[in-house]
């Protein structure tokens, strides 16, 4: 008998196309998801504990630009702590913000120091902001290790960038003047799913993006955090938890002049809104639902259709998902985000170096980037569209999967040629090849591979937008014939996104507009801005804890 292979097929090309079409998705499909998406959100403000947690923030505010580092009489410095995955060089954040003027410390780790960076905010009250960074050593056993290790760490890095760093002299021992607070007020910014319970309070739900800190699953974040300043005797308390994508929508608002909705598209992927406390109705009876109003709302749309009874999976994601080290979670995020595209692309590639009868790619040579797991990068892909684009960002040349079998370098546009020959340059470098292991029809498949799953990513990202415009009122499904409704509403809809796919990736932007266009129709598309959060997770954690004064939170 045979050896039974990841692909198999007498007839190439109808392998080629049956790949292709698997990772379509037309207006219907995106229709369909869009619903369950519907659905889901519905679930998770009706009731706890579901996968997609809609967790209240009790952030009922967002600011217009006006505001400055100044609260009261006297200042409030913001101070933040980032870190971010190892694995991939995108963004995951913790903060930490003091309050007197607007400090936030970022820690950030990436692929080639691991490093992180401590960065001070200002807030200058006319929708912009003032930078200071300092980058500090992270280690990758903190990710894994015991939570009390991690928490310590992150007050030392408080504590250094204050000591060392800062641009006003901080006085973590002695009172303010005026008999003002005894100690600096933080606001912590956390990018992890937690059930908030108040502006000041929230119990971590899981880890996601490739951390599995011991003894924090359950545990309150701010109570670790706080543990960790008292323990090295630090005069710091936070006052406020915000999650990086509440700090998108808090930052997109401070330079807009107003947000409805952040968004991350990086390294993982999630989004905030401001929802009606009416339609919270898991908050039950409760305070904060008595006094009504909006409430930001943290989705944790990373999770969505965790039961898989929607979303399209293929084998390529199938298998990346059973080898996570979270199988059956986070499902929307394993399509989407730059942590798992790679990945799900390097299946893809090495299914077809495997294929039998014979090799459908390289000749059946690999190399130890893709034989390792995680080792193609989603930035090579970056890559590899922008050197199908050229110079110019062109969108020359056909878009769809070509015919491998028939494939005649004869009869390619010279244009064609010129990309696919830039192509073959970053794969030779990227995945290790020999100059003469790599034609340009290799070359071909793997730019088509690459556009599959960035295309699905992008597309998939829209209705997560489109179902957020759908929720509040701001936009409606087509009718059966097809239209959209028209609506004299010129108001513009501002969406602050961060996130290394959504800000550098070529085409993702275009994509997800697309899509938007295709849910909510042209005319409510057109009225979408889409703009980055400048540093958001940083400026909106200092913007959190200026809301957690205002409310009267400390």
């Amino acid at each position: 008998m045979a050896p039974i292979h990841a692909l198999s097929s007498q007839d190439p090309q109808r392998l080629f196309d049956d790949i292709d079409r698997s990772f379509q998705l037309n207006p219907q499909i995106l229709v369909d998801l869009t619903k369950a998406f519907l659905h889901e959100i519905s679930l998770g403000l009706g009731a706890y504990n579901h996968p997609m947690a809609m967790i209240p923030t009790f952030v009922r505010g967002v600011p217009d630009g006006t505001e400055t580092g100044y609260v009261s009489d006297y200042p409030h410095y913001f101070q933040r702590t980032n870190s971010e995955s190892v694995e991939l060089s995108l963004h995951w954040i913790w903060e930490v913000q003091t309050c007197e003027r607007s400090n936030p410390l970022d820690l950030e780790s990436s692929n080639s120091d691991h490093s992180r960076r401590v960065c001070e905010v200002i807030l200058n009250g006319d929708k912009t902001f003032s930078l200071r960074q300092q980058k500090y050593k992270v280690s990758e056993s903190l990710k894994t290790g015991e939570a009390t290790a991690l928490f310590d760490y992150l007050a030392d890095s408080v504590d250094a960038f204050l000591t060392t760093h800062a641009s006003h002299a901080y006085d973590t021992t002695g009172a303010f003047p005026g008999g003002k607070p005894d100690a600096i007020h933080l606001g912590l910014t956390f990018s992890f799913p937690v059930e908030q319970t108040a502006l000041g309070s929230g119990k971590i739900l899981t880890w996601t993006k490739g951390f599995a800190a011991k003894n924090a699953i359950g545990h309150d974040v701010v109570k670790l955090l706080q543990d960790a300043f008292d323990r090295k005797h630090m005069h710091v308390k936070c006052i406020a938890l915000v999650n990086d994508t509440v700090g998108a929508l808090l930052s997109r608002a401070y330079t807009a002049g107003g947000c409805s909705l952040g968004a991350i598209f990086g390294t993982g992927t999630n989004g905030a809104y401001v929802e009606e406390v009416a339609k919270i109705t898991k908050l039950g009876n409760s305070p904060a639902a008595a006094q009504g109003g909006y409430m930001v709302v943290n989705t944790e749309w990373g999770a969505f259709n965790n039961s898989r009874s929607t979303l399209p999976f293929t084998p390529f994601d199938s298998s990346l998902d059973r080898l996570s080290i979270n199988p059956s979670f986070q499902a929307f995020e394993k399509f989407i985000s730059g942590m798992y595209l790679g990945e799900i692309t390097r299946n893809i590639l090495t299914a077809l170096i495997d294929a039998a009868p014979k090799p459908l790619l390289f000749n059946g040579k690999s190399t130890p980037v893709l034989n390792t797991h995680y080792g193609l990068d989603t930035s090579v892909m970056s890559d590899i569209e922008d050197a199908w684009e050229g110079p110019n960002r062109s969108l020359s040349g056909d878009q769809s999967a070509p015919d491998f079998t028939t494939f005649d370098e004869s009869t390619i546009p010279e244009n064609v040629i010129k990309k696919l020959e830039r192509i073959r340059e970053v794969t030779v470098k990227q995945l290790g090849f020999q100059d003469s292991d790599v034609t340009l029809k290799d070359a071909a498949i793997v730019r088509w591979a690459c556009s599959l799953v960035a295309r699905r990513a992008g597309l998939l990202s829209g209705v997560a937008v489109a179902t957020i415009l759908l929720q509040t009122g701001r936009a409606s499904f087509a009718d059966k014939d097809g239209k959209f409704p028209s609506s004299n509403d010129t108001e513009k809809i501002s969406v602050g996104v961060d996130g290394s796919l959504i800000e550098h990736y070529p085409n993702f932007n275009r994509t997800l507009r697309e899509s938007l266009r295709s849910l909510v129709g042209e005319e409510v598309e057109k009225r979408v801005e889409i703009g980055l959060a400048k540093d958001g997770s940083g400026v909106g954690a200092a913007l959190c804890a200026l809301q957690a004064l205002k409310q009267g939170q400390i």
